[in-house]
């Protein structure tokens, strides 16, 4: 079993960066495919970006070319730099796990959240 928390979120300025940690305990990182999600207020939560155990990365179109997920196996922590940041991107950013090798596309483990605020 693979506990998540994430940190790092906070409130930035338009064109701001933040980066946001996912800390997993309970087992290692290895062969696990993470994913950051996000939700706002009123909508339904959304892929924002994921990357495979072996380093193969996806993003949503609303974020391609201004954030980058990336992993640390030894740290079990992985990251979501995000740049350019937009009034849009504000919401609530969710960490997920999944096993790699998981016949299912569904993400059993989640974090608490991390709020990020974009202002104007």
């Amino acid at each position: 079993q693979v506990q998540l928390v994430e940190s790092g979120g906070g409130l930035v300025q338009t064109g701001g960066s933040l980066r946001l940690s996912c800390a997993a305990s309970g087992r290692t990182l290895g062969s696990l495919r993470m994913a950051w999600f996000r939700q706002s207020p009123g909508k339904e939560r959304q892929f924002v970006a994921r990357i495979s155990s072996g380093g193969t990365t996806n993003y949503a179109d609303s974020v391609k070319g201004r954030f980058t997920i990336s992993r640390d196996n030894a740290k079990k922590t992985a990251y979501l730099q995000m740049d350019s940041l937009k009034v849009e991107d504000t919401a609530v950013y969710y960490c997920a796990a999944r096993p790699e090798l998981s016949v299912s596309d569904s993400y059993p483990t989640w974090g608490q959240g991390t709020q990020v605020t974009v202002s104007s």
